[in-house]
């Protein structure tokens, strides 16, 4: 008789378990908390109407950079480290007599960050970077755009713990803009406000005449 062969079945191969797939932790405050409240208030048909932060932009401008190389990389390393993210050098688009200024030379460098970046900044800026700003009173809620951007300052940018004092050549601002896809200043105002925003509380009279 033939021998009968043995059919060796393959064992089923095991599924990999899937990392957790990281988000930030103000990601999942904006899709958890944030989009809910803002739906109520505004009585928003559908969840993708609610508006978002879709970009924040950091500019610093550098009055001598053009003739001071070593301050123009040192502010470029600082951004670095602020953002997470290597910014680009901005160049003078046309000649400025008063300030003795060429077209095409350096004045300054700013970086734009999007999706987990952004939200990572936001959440430094947030909890650990504004609180420690001199004498800091709520950022003021007259700084929109009337599109839904906000714009505001930081006078020095110490207030950040990535940049350590000791190693810095001079105290230097910097301009925030944080771009949203509100269409109004009010929806913009209510989502920065939700996000953690230390924003100083419109006056009463003024909610009214918005809504008027």
């Amino acid at each position: 008789m033939a021998e009968e062969k043995k059919i060796k079945k393959k064992a089923p191969a095991k599924k990999k378990k899937k990392a957790p797939v990281y988000s930030p932790s103000l990601k999942k405050i904006y899709s958890e908390d944030v989009t809910s409240a803002m739906q109520k208030q505004f009585n928003y048909s559908n969840k993708m109407e609610v508006p978002r932060v879709t970009s924040v932009a950091l500019n610093m401008g550098l009055g001598d950079a053009k003739t001071n190389s070593k301050n123009l990389e040192s502010a470029v390393e600082e951004m670095t480290l602020i953002s997470g993210q290597k910014p680009i050098i901005t160049k003078s688009k046309k000649d400025i007599s008063n300030f003795k200024i060429r077209k095409g030379w350096p004045v300054g460098c700013k970086v734009t960050l999007r999706s987990t970046m952004m939200y990572e900044f936001l959440e430094r800026l947030i909890s650990v970077a504004l609180p420690r700003e001199r004498d800091f009173r709520g950022l003021s809620f007259k700084s929109f755009d009337g599109r839904g951007n906000y714009n505001f300052g930081i006078k020095e940018q110490i207030i950040f713990t990535e940049i350590e004092y000791d190693k810095i050549e001079s105290i230097r601002g910097m301009n925030v803009t944080i771009t949203t896809s509100a269409k109004t200043d009010d929806e913009a105002y209510q989502l920065l406000k939700l996000l953690g925003f230390p924003l100083r509380e419109k006056p009463v009279n003024q909610e009214v005449e918005e809504a008027a």
